[in-house]
């Protein structure tokens, strides 16, 4: 009788049990909130405080948050383009000639055109002033650095076997007075680059020093400057 009534309060508390359990395991999964965010496996956990897509722009096709801009989230990775207009296409030293053009001289001024023309293939740009400077037969320059006028550039796009050109001029020395010298080549540098190119000087002395010795230019426009 003893034996009996132990295996019966057993049963009992075995049946206690299972019902216990069956209850928790239904609280469980009928609350995701209960126990925090669920997360499925390979994606990571929610940070604390995020807003999950229940309640926050659900993420497009693009993995932009709907609302956003995709070139807003492809712009955030993209270096930002260079200030200058040219930049991106620019002319480089290889694919340009370089001249000087007649002199066209007025009241005391000579005024020469430097000219680059595009030889490449391809269609750059020039923006802003060449570099120029006078030498002699040693390389030596000749004189100080020309000077820039203040005139707004322009970008000159160059079609293959088109060309551009700046303007040079100077205060004839005859009627300053300034010390002169006569160079044997011009040495033009395209906007933007390093390697020069060397063009004959066909102008005759130039000032180097003394009053009004300075050289200046303006920046290129289209066109050769005849």
């Amino acid at each position: 009788m003893t034996k009996r009534s132990l295996g019966v309060r057993r049963a009992a508390l075995l049946a206690s049990s299972l019902a216990m359990l069956g209850l928790l395991a239904g609280c469980g999964s009928g609350d995701d909130t209960a126990g925090g965010p669920r997360t499925e496996p390979g994606t990571a956990a929610p940070a604390t405080g995020a807003t999950t897509p229940s309640d926050s722009a659900a993420e497009d096709a693009s993995g932009a948050p709907s609302g956003v801009p995709t070139d807003a989230v492809s712009n955030s990775l993209t270096p930002s383009a260079p200030r200058s207009p040219a930049a991106g296409t620019r002319c480089h030293t290889s694919e340009l000639s370089a001249s000087v053009g007649r002199n066209n001289p007025g009241a005391g001024q000579e005024n020469f055109p430097v000219v680059l023309t595009n030889k490449s293939s391809r269609t750059c740009t020039l923006y802003g002033y060449p570099g120029t400077a006078f030498v002699d037969a040693s390389g030596k320059q000749l004189g100080p650095d020309p000077k820039r006028s203040s005139a707004d550039p322009e970008t000159v796009t160059l079609a293959p076997g088109r060309s551009a050109w700046a303007g040079l001029s100077f205060a004839n020395p005859e009627v300053s007075g300034a010390g002169t010298a006569t160079p044997a080549a011009l040495m033009v540098t395209p906007p933007d680059e390093e390697d020069p190119l060397k063009v004959t000087w066909p102008g005759g002395e130039i000032p180097v020093s003394g009053t009004e010795s300075s050289v200046r230019l303006i920046p290129f426009s289209p066109g050769t400057g005849a």
